[in-house]
């Protein structure tokens, strides 16, 4: 299932899926432990001996968030129960304190007793293996720990009075039990008073709810490392109460939200409502130190026993770039800096990493079948953290920031780069292409290098450094011609994907249509209106459209990751937003009239139609239903739509302005 609501600070984040299931908890870093494992914690109402959990069917949902922030605004309807309920949750932007507010509404129009419950099932760490759960008297709530993990299960009740009205810890899992959760399906909670090994526990608030009116009780769950930690948190909220917490995070994410509101002058409320969503779902997948998560969305393990959860320095450096574009470089700093402490002595970076920055789980070999030494990269993920340290500084002109990177990142990166060539065509050695299946010289990463040492070459001169920035200058210049050279098929008229250079001398090419090649111009080898790049990118358009009533576009011509037709003609591959916005990219960056810009506009469009209600992007949507595919968010497919929108608006505001001067020099010519 997608995470349709995504909510955190930077040091907690919680998700939950399309049935209102809070399914993932990390702490105290994003996406480096999940401490329920990704299993449901489940919520639940009892009213009039009837019990339902949210998961069930029988309900009516509809999951989105208070408007421009990352406090959610969900509905819930029930017949059977003869209730609504609307519930905000969030995560204090500042405290590690998640809170979920419920409002119960009676709808039969007769008094009711109803008792609402919160599950927790324990996976401190990552795994359910010696877990230990409390009832503590002191705080009228249930306290999970391990190691320097702890877990605070509270909540306030109608009347403002803090503590569980009850509550149960047990065993799951283990000697058939399903869990605790199945403890609160008749109203009742045995109170057990503690439990070890694999556990969960649920806590219940008791809410009279009048005739046709309404009550509200609040849970929250306080996360730490010590239990002085979320003992302070829990004193915390009885002091200011929860409403407080609620109103001050609402705040602070709409203030958040709204930093650049110029772009709101150029396209249409749909679209600038995504825009403002998305910088905000790209937030809770950042971690406070810096690393950029590419998605948190532990379903995705039921496909490999692995997950999204990493960082890869290419996806990190592409989000970094978009939210400078959007205006918030206090953000991407972080990443710049932990880049610089990634880098290898031998300056390149690996494939992926865990949030805490040690290396991440990987498939690509250090070797080949007969033993030789094979660095197990792709080059992009080394070229574009350089291209977006320059893009930030070219904006900031932060010298202070950038002097400490600039020995470590920059020039140890690109005298890598300058020197990782094969010998033959001067281009970059090979390495795995971006979509990670396939080793060769690819197109993508040829102008992802060439963009890390021009920046290099940049970075350089501003430096003083001239030497080195004409040594880094003309490793670029040489991959470049050496690009118009071998990537670039005279015969077919565009360049191609891949090539290879065979024993004898002679270059393989692989010419399957891949949105990758977008990389020509995305990166400023090549322009937008170039000739070559022009032929390439209608090639892409014609041939990578999806065919059905879905349409969007795919990776590339038979794309066989979470493939679901066979009809590769109509259909070569699951629609990706990524690919879908940079054939949007390309249109804004060529356009030369307003018209121009039609086409683009009705791509944003087409995004904005396949995200879920609450606004969040898959990877991927399904080619015949449209349904998310994948991981959901993944924040590349957030960052992609919020760089397509700023470049949008700066080239709207160009052309108006070109508009208004040429109406202008008219005038005074007649006059």
């Amino acid at each position: 299932m997608p995470r349709d609501l995504p909510l955190g600070n930077g040091d907690l984040l919680v998700t939950f899926d399309s049935r209102y299931q809070l399914r993932d908890i990390y702490f105290p870093q994003v996406g480096l432990e999940n401490h329920t494992g990704g299993e449901p914690c489940r919520f639940g109402v009892w009213v009039d001996g009837r019990f339902a959990w949210t998961g069930d069917d029988g309900w009516e949902r509809d999951l989105r968030y208070a408007h421009e922030t990352l406090v959610s605004e969900v509905t819930l309807g029930h017949a059977a129960l003869g209730l609504r309920i609307r519930c905000r949750d969030t995560v204090d932007f500042d405290r590690n304190l998640y809170l979920k507010e419920v409002t119960v509404e009676d709808v039969t129009g007769t008094d009711r007793d109803v008792r609402v419950f919160q599950h927790f099932d324990a996976h401190l760490w990552g795994n359910d293996i010696g877990d230990s759960a409390f009832y503590d008297p002191r705080t009228r709530a249930v306290v999970h720990y391990k190691g320097r993990r702890y877990f605070l299960l509270t909540g306030v009740n109608a009347k403002g009075e803090s503590g569980l009205t009850s509550f149960a810890i047990g065993l799951k899992e283990a000697l058939g039990r399903e869990g605790t959760w199945r403890d609160a399906e008749d109203g009742e909670l045995s109170r057990n008073l503690v439990a070890q090994g694999s556990i969960d526990s649920v806590g219940m608030l008791g809410l009279r709810v009048p005739a046709n009116a309404l009550a509200t009780a609040t849970f929250v769950i306080a996360a730490g490392q010590t239990y002085d930690e979320v003992r302070d948190l829990d004193k915390l909220v009885r002091e200011r109460g929860v409403g407080s917490f609620l109103s001050r995070t609402g705040d602070y994410w709409n203030l958040w939200a709204n930093k650049d509101e110029t772009i709101a002058d150029h396209l249409p409320d749909p679209l600038i409502h995504l825009y403002k969503q998305s910088t905000l779902v790209i937030r809770t997948q950042v971690d406070n130190r810096g690393a950029i998560i590419a998605g948190n969305d532990s379903d995705v393990l039921r496909f490999n026993r692995d997950t999204y959860s990493y960082l890869w320095p290419r996806d990190g450096a592409l989000v970094a770039n978009a939210l400078d574009l959007a205006g918030y470089g206090e953000v991407t700093r972080r990443f710049f800096y932990l880049c610089g402490e990634l880098m290898t002595r031998d300056g390149y970076l690996l494939h992926k990493y865990n949030p805490d920055g040690s290396v991440g789980s990987s498939w690509h070999a250090w070797s080949t079948p007969d033993g030789r030494l094979e660095l197990p990269i792709q080059e992009d993920e080394t070229g574009l953290p350089l291209w977006a340290l320059w893009q930030h500084y070219d904006r900031d002109r932060d010298i202070e920031f950038v002097r400490p990177l600039y020995r470590k990142l920059v020039r140890t990166g690109a005298d890598f780069m300058s020197s990782y060539r094969e010998p033959r065509t001067k281009l970059p050695a090979p390495s795995f292409d971006l979509w990670e299946e396939r080793r060769g010289i690819h197109a993508f990463t040829t102008a992802a290098v060439w963009a890390g040492l021009s920046a290099a070459r940049d970075f350089a001169g501003a430096f003083g450094q001239h030497d080195l920035s004409k040594r880094y200058g003309t490793a670029a210049e040489e991959i470049k011609t050496a690009a118009l050279t071998h990537l670039y098929d005279d015969e077919r008229g565009r360049f191609v994907r891949t090539v290879t250079v065979l024993p004898d001398g002679t270059i393989a090419k692989d010419a399957t249509l891949d949105m990758s090649m977008a990389g020509i111009f995305l990166f400023g080898m090549l322009p937008a209106d170039d000739p070559r790049v022009v032929a390439t990118m209608r090639a892409l358009e014609a041939r990578l459209w999806v065919k059905t009533a879905i349409g969007g576009f795919a990776r590339y011509e038979n794309d066989s990751y979470f493939q679901q037709s066979s009809d590769i003609a109509n259909v070569p591959g699951n629609p990706w937003f990524v690919a879908t916005l940079w054939v949007a990219e390309h249109h804004i960056a060529a356009a030369k009239s307003m018209a121009d810009l039609d086409r683009p506009r009705e791509l944003l469009e087409w995004c904005a139609t396949k995200a879920s209600r609450s606004g969040v992007l898959a990877e991927q949507v399904h080619p015949l239903t449209g349904d998310p595919m994948s991981v959901a968010p993944l924040t590349w497919s957030h960052a992609a739509y919020v760089g397509a929108v700023q470049r949008y608006a700066r080239k709207s505001r160009l052309l108006k302005d070109q508009l208004r001067a040429r109406v202008k020099s008219a005038g005074e010519v007649i006059a």
